[in-house]
Protein backbone atom coordinates (compact mmCIF):
# COMPACT_ATOMS: atom_id res chain seq x y z
CA UNK A 1 0.00 0.00 0.00
CA UNK A 2 1.32 3.90 -0.96
CA UNK A 3 0.42 6.76 -0.09
CA UNK A 4 -0.90 8.49 -3.57
CA UNK A 5 -1.91 12.40 -4.52
CA UNK A 6 -4.79 12.68 -6.75
CA UNK A 7 -5.19 15.53 -8.79
CA UNK A 8 -8.68 17.29 -9.78
CA UNK A 9 -10.42 20.80 -10.30
CA UNK A 10 -14.01 21.59 -11.98
CA UNK A 11 -15.29 24.99 -12.50
CA UNK A 12 -18.54 26.71 -11.37
CA UNK A 13 -20.99 28.73 -13.87
CA UNK A 14 -21.77 31.38 -10.83
CA UNK A 15 -20.05 31.44 -7.68
CA UNK A 16 -23.69 30.21 -5.10
CA UNK A 17 -23.57 27.42 -2.43
CA UNK A 18 -25.83 24.69 -4.07
CA UNK A 19 -23.33 24.91 -7.11
CA UNK A 20 -20.04 24.91 -5.46
CA UNK A 21 -21.78 22.05 -3.33
CA UNK A 22 -23.03 19.92 -6.48
CA UNK A 23 -19.85 20.43 -8.35
CA UNK A 24 -17.12 19.46 -5.73
CA UNK A 25 -19.52 16.62 -4.60
CA UNK A 26 -19.39 15.45 -8.82
CA UNK A 27 -15.59 15.89 -8.74
CA UNK A 28 -15.08 14.11 -5.57
CA UNK A 29 -17.34 11.41 -6.52
CA UNK A 30 -15.61 10.94 -10.08
CA UNK A 31 -11.95 10.82 -8.61
CA UNK A 32 -12.95 8.53 -6.01
CA UNK A 33 -15.05 5.95 -8.72
CA UNK A 34 -12.09 6.70 -11.49
CA UNK A 35 -9.28 5.32 -8.94
CA UNK A 36 -11.30 2.52 -6.95
CA UNK A 37 -11.16 3.98 -3.87
CA UNK A 38 -13.64 4.58 -1.27
CA UNK A 39 -13.46 7.23 1.87
CA UNK A 40 -11.54 4.80 4.16
CA UNK A 41 -8.55 4.86 1.94
CA UNK A 42 -8.45 9.03 1.83
CA UNK A 43 -6.04 10.24 4.50
CA UNK A 44 -6.62 13.92 3.41
CA UNK A 45 -8.23 16.25 1.08
CA UNK A 46 -6.20 19.97 0.46
CA UNK A 47 -8.92 21.86 -1.76
CA UNK A 48 -8.54 25.31 -3.50
CA UNK A 49 -10.64 27.59 -5.01
CA UNK A 50 -10.25 31.05 -6.98
CA UNK A 51 -10.53 34.07 -5.46
CA UNK A 52 -13.94 34.87 -7.03
CA UNK A 53 -15.36 31.79 -5.07
CA UNK A 54 -16.71 33.14 -1.52
CA UNK A 55 -20.33 31.19 -1.57
CA UNK A 56 -19.26 28.50 1.04
CA UNK A 57 -16.07 25.97 1.74
CA UNK A 58 -16.23 23.03 -0.91
CA UNK A 59 -15.06 20.83 2.65
CA UNK A 60 -18.81 21.40 3.27
CA UNK A 61 -19.69 19.67 0.28
CA UNK A 62 -17.32 16.95 1.09
CA UNK A 63 -18.76 16.07 4.22
CA UNK A 64 -21.82 15.79 2.88
CA UNK A 65 -20.54 12.45 1.16
CA UNK A 66 -19.38 11.06 4.31
CA UNK A 67 -16.06 12.77 4.71
CA UNK A 68 -16.37 13.84 8.45
CA UNK A 69 -13.65 11.81 9.54
CA UNK A 70 -11.60 13.03 7.26
CA UNK A 71 -9.47 16.22 7.58
CA UNK A 72 -10.17 18.58 5.18
CA UNK A 73 -8.27 21.85 4.19
CA UNK A 74 -9.35 24.82 2.26
CA UNK A 75 -7.13 27.46 0.57
CA UNK A 76 -7.38 30.10 -1.73
CA UNK A 77 -5.19 30.32 -5.02
CA UNK A 78 -3.56 32.99 -6.23
CA UNK A 79 -5.04 35.76 -8.00
CA UNK A 80 -3.29 35.10 -11.23
CA UNK A 81 -4.12 37.90 -13.79
CA UNK A 82 -5.99 36.34 -16.60
CA UNK A 83 -6.05 32.84 -15.25
CA UNK A 84 -9.06 30.60 -15.37
CA UNK A 85 -11.88 32.23 -13.04
CA UNK A 86 -14.44 30.20 -10.82
CA UNK A 87 -12.05 26.87 -10.38
CA UNK A 88 -12.29 24.59 -7.58
CA UNK A 89 -9.34 22.08 -7.17
CA UNK A 90 -8.80 19.17 -5.20
CA UNK A 91 -5.91 17.01 -3.79
CA UNK A 92 -6.59 13.77 -2.33
CA UNK A 93 -4.23 12.01 -0.61
CA UNK A 94 -5.09 8.35 -0.25
CA UNK A 95 -3.71 5.19 0.42
CA UNK A 96 -3.77 2.51 -2.65
CA UNK A 97 -2.24 -0.78 -4.14
CA UNK A 98 -2.59 1.30 -7.66
CA UNK A 99 0.65 2.68 -8.97
CA UNK A 100 1.55 5.84 -9.52
CA UNK A 101 1.11 5.95 -13.48
CA UNK A 102 -2.15 4.44 -12.96
CA UNK A 103 -3.83 6.94 -10.93
CA UNK A 104 -6.66 9.05 -12.88
CA UNK A 105 -6.40 13.08 -12.27
CA UNK A 106 -10.25 14.45 -13.08
CA UNK A 107 -10.63 17.51 -14.62
CA UNK A 108 -14.60 18.42 -15.29
CA UNK A 109 -16.04 21.39 -17.29
CA UNK A 110 -13.72 24.45 -18.31
CA UNK A 111 -11.42 22.51 -15.30
CA UNK A 112 -10.19 20.77 -18.69
CA UNK A 113 -7.91 23.18 -20.00
CA UNK A 114 -6.01 23.51 -17.36
CA UNK A 115 -4.42 20.01 -17.66
CA UNK A 116 -5.41 19.07 -21.08
CA UNK A 117 -2.45 16.08 -20.61
CA UNK A 118 -4.49 14.83 -17.44
CA UNK A 119 -7.80 15.39 -17.98
CA UNK A 120 -9.66 12.26 -19.71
Amino acid sequence: MALRAIRGATTLDHDEREHLHARTQELITELLTANDLDTDAIVSVLFTCTPDIVSDFPAAAARELGFGAVPLMCAQEMAVPGALPLVVRAMIHADTDRPRDDIQHVYLHNAVSLRRDLAQ
